[in-house]
């Protein structure tokens, strides 16, 4: 004859309790923490200085090369592959580039331009992104 042993309640982990303490870590951390400031991260350097026009070939002179959505290279609005870019940029070190890519152009052949600009001795690289379409 077995003997019919009564069963024990199942126990239940009351959360209550342990959403209150989350709840008092969050808002902790969240008055303690210090935000981010994303002015300290400079994107471009702001100069008091006016531009001054140098002919192309000057050193100090500014290259402007536009990447579009295809990957391909402009400058001055006629395609220009990297190689015909690096022969200008060792024919003058002193160049400052400015690459303006296109809002949908590949991050692998904006990387691909600054490659072959740095490799070909580009010291002074800029990239400006203009937000609207």
């Amino acid at each position: 004859m077995q003997l019919a042993r009564p069963q024990r309640p199942a126990r239940l982990i009351s959360l209550v309790s342990m959403i209150d303490v989350l709840l008092i870590m969050l808002v902790f951390f969240m008055v303690t923490s210090t935000y981010l400031n994303l002015d300290m991260i400079p994107v471009a350097e702001n100069t008091d200085e006016t531009p001054v026009a140098t002919p192309q070939g000057a050193a100090g002179a500014v290259l402007l090369v536009r990447l579009g959505s295809d990957g391909q290279s402009y400058l001055r609005g006629q395609p220009v592959d990297v190689a015909a870019l690096a022969a200008r940029i060792q024919a003058n070190p002193d160049l400052a580039i400015t690459i303006l890519p296109s809002l949908r152009a590949s991050t692998q052949s904006l990387v691909t331009l600054m490659d072959g600009l740095t490799g070909a001795g580009a010291g002074r690289l800029r990239i400006l992104q203009v937000d609207a379409p």
